[in-house]
């Protein structure tokens, strides 16, 4: 990591490390904040987790409804989310989008749209999202789709009555002590700056993701903050967490779902082999991971009980210089189980 500082590979980053419930280290180094505010890394630095999102807030209070009964994989989304198959339209298609195929990015739906260029208000945005039309048959092949994981965070508000980051704190940052998680904006003075605005001003404390930022800052894709510290605690709870998720729904959630469908994912987790897994090749076949935007990943195998947080601020240089993907696998490769 510091090798990388030095090289300008990333501005800094916050690494943690353990087994099951136990936190090995954490490592801190680099800088915050470039430039005329520049701020040193810290161990309690929080990061904006761009799609870790998915993983650690929407997977989770999915997970939680699915035990409860409140909706199970087959339900269709048709049936939770009001205009999910626009009225008076035949869309045999749509009717069969389901909540599993949210979670294993098999909707059909595409990776992502651009509306919040358009100037839209946070309802007018939501209203394109929810009636994005699909690019391919439910079922018929992987393809991420940050578009999905935020009608997934609808299914779950409608579901639960509540808003998402009601029920993250309710269901995953308050029973596990995760106290620095939430979904900004985070006024704190150590925030992970990311990329450079119009302005020539760092954003720090709001979100990155523009289309999170258009819809107000929440989504179910994007707009979680939260620190190394944190998140190794929630690992260590989807490795020993009996009482917080039910053994049956971790190891559902950990477990490929669409071999044979052009990727490897389990319920919201990337698998090995998949194109957007970057775990090293001395990483077992029974891990799972999950990357961010930002430059945040997580990584974890209940084979072994390893997992490992690596957070960067690797955007806060401009984004789209492919020099994170080398860093995650060195620190990976030194830490695999």
């Amino acid at each position: 990591m510091l090798a990388a500082v030095r090289a300008r590979a990333t501005p800094g980053g916050v690494v943690a490390a353990g087994w099951g419930d136990k936190t090995e280290f954490v490592f801190a180094g680099g800088w915050a904040e470039t430039g005329e505010r520049e701020r040193k890394m810290s161990e309690q630095t929080l990061f904006d987790l761009a799609s870790l999102t998915k993983v650690v807030a929407t997977l989770p209070v999915a997970l939680r409804l699915l035990q409860d009964g409140r909706i199970d994989l087959g339900t269709k989304v048709a049936d939770v989310v009001p205009g999910f198959v626009p009225t008076g339209r035949s869309s045999p298609a749509r009717r069969e989008v389901t909540v599993e195929h949210l979670l294993t990015h098999t909707s059909g739906l595409p990776p992502y749209r651009g509306y919040w260029r358009l100037g839209l208000s946070p309802a007018e945005l939501a209203e394109r999202l929810v009636r994005e039309p699909l690019l391919l048959p439910p079922g018929a092949q992987v393809v991420y789709s940050d578009i999905g994981f935020y009608l997934l965070g609808r299914v779950c508000e409608r579901a639960a009555g509540r808003t998402l980051p009601e029920l993250v704190g309710n269901w995953v940052s308050g029973p596990l002590a995760m106290g620095k998680t939430s979904y900004g904006p985070r006024t704190e003075r150590d925030v992970a700056a990311t990329e450079l605005g119009p302005d020539g001003r760092a954003r720090v404390g709001t979100v990155h993701d523009e289309t999170a930022a258009a819809l107000g800052g929440v989504s179910g894709h994007a707009g979680l903050f939260s620190t190394a510290s944190d998140l190794g605690t929630y690992l260590g709870a989807w490795l020993n967490g009996e009482g917080w998720l039910s053994k049956r729904w971790r190891e559902e959630a950990l477990s490929d779902k669409t071999a044979g469908l052009g990727g490897h994912r389990g319920l919201g987790w990337v698998g090995r082999g998949d194109a957007f897994d970057q775990l090293p090749d001395n990483w077992p076949p029974t891990a799972f991971s999950h990357t961010g935007f930002t430059g945040t990943s997580l990584a974890l195998d209940p084979a072994s009980g390893r997992w490992v947080v690596m957070l960067t601020n690797d955007v806060h240089f401009g984004r789209n210089r492919r020099r994170i993907r080398p860093l995650r696998q060195a620190v990976h490769r030194v830490l695999a189980p």
